[in-house]
């Protein structure tokens, strides 16, 4: 029991360094990827967020070594887990505070919502395919992310009931964001997402809501997503 216990140990520890060694090469990149977020790169608290969440409990082999590299990281199903900076760009560009509602379409493993959920007060996720959906409302509940909500769906329609919503972030590639999305976003509200063809490089977009009837776009990167799904009904 108490080697056990000691290869446990050592296992948490090599999972910590691993994490802080993610962070450092995030915040790295974030200064030299000559984004629009500017010289100060990322915030404090989005790289904060990233330092407690334990992606390794977000992917199936729950390998340190896998889990804080930066590259994304297949989750079963034809899907994936972004690469962590893609997750802290993404957060970052939502501008998301204590206060806020945030919606997330393509919950995923539930990594995401679990970055978000340590930024607002409440995080609404859809996920489309059931198998992910139920593995990753287990996964939140199991770690005690309260103020996360987990459906199933299609999330093209939103989540009306939830909103209206601060930030909207979507993970998943589209041609345009959908209409129902812009809709349930509050004005002075954020849209981040890939748009463009599915398998082919997107532009990470973001749109920002002005007044009720007038929105601003604009492209921050070249990523590459997974197809946004819908459902055959």
């Amino acid at each position: 029991m108490a080697v056990v216990a000691r290869e446990a140990t050592a296992q948490d520890d090599q999972c910590v360094r691993d994490r802080a060694a993610m962070v450092e090469t995030i915040r790295s990149y974030a200064r030299s990827a000559g984004t629009s977020l500017g010289p100060q790169g990322l915030s404090e608290r989005v790289l904060e967020a990233m330092a407690q969440t334990k992606r390794h409990l977000f992917i199936p082999e729950r390998s340190c070594a896998i889990a804080y590299a930066d590259r994304p990281v297949p989750i079963g199903l034809g899907q994936t887990i972004s690469q962590p900076y893609i997750v802290a760009l993404m957060t970052e560009l939502a501008e998301v505070a204590p206060d806020h509602v945030v919606l997330e379409i393509g919950t995923g493993s539930g990594y995401q919502a679990a970055i978000l959920a340590r930024l607002a007060r409440k995080v609404c996720t859809i996920e489309i395919i059931p198998q992910l959906a139920e593995t990753a409302a287990k996964t939140l509940k199991d770690l005690a992310y309260d103020n996360v909500s987990v459906r199933l769906g299609d999330g093209f329609d939103g989540w009306p009931e939830c909103g209206p919503f601060d930030a909207i972030v979507v993970t998943a590639a589209l041609g345009q964001p959908p209409p129902p999305l812009i809709e349930q976003l509050k004005v002075g509200g954020r849209l981040v997402m890939p748009v463009g063809s599915a398998y082919t490089t997107q532009q990470l977009t973001v749109v920002e809501k002005i007044t009720p009837d007038k929105t601003t776009t604009r492209s921050v990167a070249l990523v590459r997503f997974v197809p946004f799904t819908r459902s055959q009904n």
